[in-house]
């Protein structure tokens, strides 16, 4: 599934799992029906306690992300579609601050910032 969890990181590992995942459904890397590494699998994949697992799958269920179906195990869940661009949407704009503020830090202008994403993309 390709989630990596940091141990220097101060996010606690349920979190570093759930923002992964929703990170993959926001992307599209995970289609609504996909599913899910079961809880005990994701667990022993990663090295990690079930009831961390268990945790995350919670907090993504709780915020719609997935559905658990007992017996049959998670899977992402249906998104709604204009929510889903809010998302994304909100993703970028914390990158954007990023830049703005790195950008800042620098000194340069908001010419300079607006002259690199024009060349950006136009190469991408």
């Amino acid at each position: 599934m390709g989630i990596m969890i940091s141990n220097s990181s101060n996010e606690p590992i349920y979190q570093q799992i759930a923002g992964q995942i929703k990170g993959m459904i926001i992307r599209g890397h995970l289609q609504e029906g996909d599913a899910l590494p079961s809880i005990r699998g994701l667990a022993r994949d990663l090295q990690i306690s079930v009831i961390t697992t268990k945790r995350a799958y919670e907090e993504l269920e709780k915020e719609g992300f997935i559905q658990t179906m007992q017996g049959k195990g998670s899977f992402v869940a249906m998104q709604n579609k204009e929510l889903l661009r809010e998302k994304k949407l909100k993703i970028i704009e914390e990158k954007l601050l990023e830049v703005v503020k790195e950008s800042k830090l620098l000194g340069l202008s908001h010419q300079e910032v607006q002259e690199m994403l024009q060349i950006l993309f136009q190469e991408v």
